[in-house]
């Protein structure tokens, strides 16, 4: 079995340094079930490829538990030694756990680099075929290319196997990809090769971490991964616990920035200004993501041109507010089919949040981290690609009218940045090259006349492709 991840991004052999194997040499390791062997099938400036290996003693194998007089050649004549499995997880924790950590004591800098990456896994065993395959890797923001293999290739009439060739194509920090394959590869397989107990729930959520929470397979992913559905729930419950968590301390810096804003009633304004918009653009069908606790929704329900709503937002906890607040369990049949809410993240590509009209995204992008704009640039005008998105962020000129903050104190402490409005205008101009979009700018607040507003908004106009 064996997995090869290749980098192109420039100086490429940075790879190296990330996965701790020199590129020149074939390093060896002791995996248990046999040897797991590094080497570099190619080693450039432009592209670079680090390929695991391991071979898997069938011997060893047959050493691990008693079996059946029925059993006893099965260690013998089966997959194990071919497919991507969960062998192929335990060795990428052996080989590539310093790597998987986030430990460069040689290139700290690199740590958190997003790559473009290509990931091959020449024989995976997929239960549920290309579609879970898909299901599970491009929410992760990877292009998933499938091909089936043939049982025999002299003998086509036979169809194919249950093992799909798989490579993945993506932009990610090495360390996140090695922990979206060590989670992901038994939970394709489905079929663990070790005992499963509750240290296993701990191994999901250190190496799951923050991106297992908001995939909208999480359910899937943690049934399959633990098997047993006690050990499921647990997991399930603390990943909730951990949502609920970073919701409370949202909440008071939500409440902080809300007290901030309030004499200009900032919020109010920044709501009917998108609601305007919405109702210009003529959407009928609208996805607020980042809707939080469903203010703006409750005010969208109140145009009778929009026909239907769907929220999202990573956090559980604000999905449960807006689902009070919007008194959705109170709603007659027919206006219940206007709105939907859903758990989900904007740095993860999701098929649902296709097909609208018009998105919405108010005051969310600060709250991402600059180097993950690119992912979020990709899954909202690239997969998602409504005709119409509007998006508000703060100015950070403004500020300097809010006698609370100091000289360079952010509106939230949870905003990643805040930006002037030549920063944001040269983001949506980059947008526009890139996916094939018009920008136009509006003010929302009162302005100053050196500072501008308060909140800046972009409308987002896709082009119109020419007929042919």
């Amino acid at each position: 079995m064996l997995v090869s991840i290749t980098s192109t991004t420039p100086d490429a052999t940075d790879l190296g340094y990330l996965l701790h194997k020199h590129p020149d040499r074939v390093r060896s390791v002791n995996v248990g079930f046999g040897k797991a062997h590094v080497f570099y099938p190619e080693s450039g400036p432009e592209r670079c490829t680090a390929t695991l290996l391991v071979d898997v003693d069938p011997i060893a194998l047959s050493r691990r538990g008693r079996r059946s007089a029925a059993q006893t050649l099965e260690p013998y004549v089966n997959d194990r030694p071919y497919v991507a499995s969960s062998m192929l997880s335990v060795a990428l924790g052996r080989v590539y756990g310093t790597a998987m950590a986030g430990t460069c004591e040689a290139r700290p800098e690199l740590v958190d680099r997003e790559l473009e990456l290509e990931i091959e896994l020449p024989v995976l065993p997929a239960r549920g075929g290309e579609d879970v395959v898909r299901r599970l890797f491009e929410p992760l923001g990877y292009d998933v290319a499938c091909s089936a293999i043939a049982l025999d290739d002299q003998f086509p009439d036979w169809g194919d196997s249950r093992y799909l060739s798989v490579t993945l194509s993506g932009v990610s920090p090495i360390r996140r990809a090695l922990e979206h394959l060590y989670v992901l590869l038994p939970v394709l397989d489905d079929r663990k090769h070790y005992w499963i107990g509750e240290e296993e729930i701990e191994k999901l959520l250190r190496r799951g971490g923050d991106w297992l929470a908001a995939h909208p397979e999480v359910e899937i992913i943690t049934r399959r991964y633990l098997r047993f559905g006690s050990f499921a729930r647990e997991a399930l419950a603390q990943l909730s616990e951990g949502m609920e968590d970073t919701d409370a301390a949202d909440e008071v810096q939500d409440m902080a920035e809300a007290v901030l804003e309030k004499p200009l009633s900032l919020n109010e304004q920044r709501l009917h200004a998108v609601a305007d918009a919405v109702v210009a653009a003529g959407g009928g069908r609208v996805v607020d993501l980042g809707c939080g606790e469903g203010r703006f929704i409750e005010r969208l329900l109140a145009e009778a041109s929009v026909s239907h709503v769907l929220g999202m937002d990573v956090s559980i906890g604000a999905l449960e507010r807006a689902e009070k607040r919007l008194r959705l369990d109170e709603m007659s049949e027919r206006r219940r089919e206007r709105v939907a809410l859903i758990q989900g993240a904007l740095t993860y590509t999701d098929d649902r949040i296709q097909g609208f009209d018009v998105a919405t995204v108010i005051e969310v992008i600060e709250h991402v981290d600059v180097e993950r704009l690119d992912v979020l640039s990709r899954v909202l005008f690239g997969h998602a690609a409504p005709s119409t998105v509007i998006v508000t962020t703060p100015n950070v000129e403004y500020n300097v009218h809010f006698e609370q903050l100091g000289p360079s104190s952010p509106r939230h402490r949870d905003h990643r940045f805040e930006w002037t409005r030549s920063q944001f205008q040269e983001w949506a101009a980059a947008i526009g090259s890139e996916y094939g979009y018009r920008a136009e700018f509006l003010p929302i607040g009162p302005s100053g006349e050196v500072t501008g507003p308060p909140t800046q908004m972009a409308i987002f106009h896709r082009a119109q492709k020419a007929s042919s």
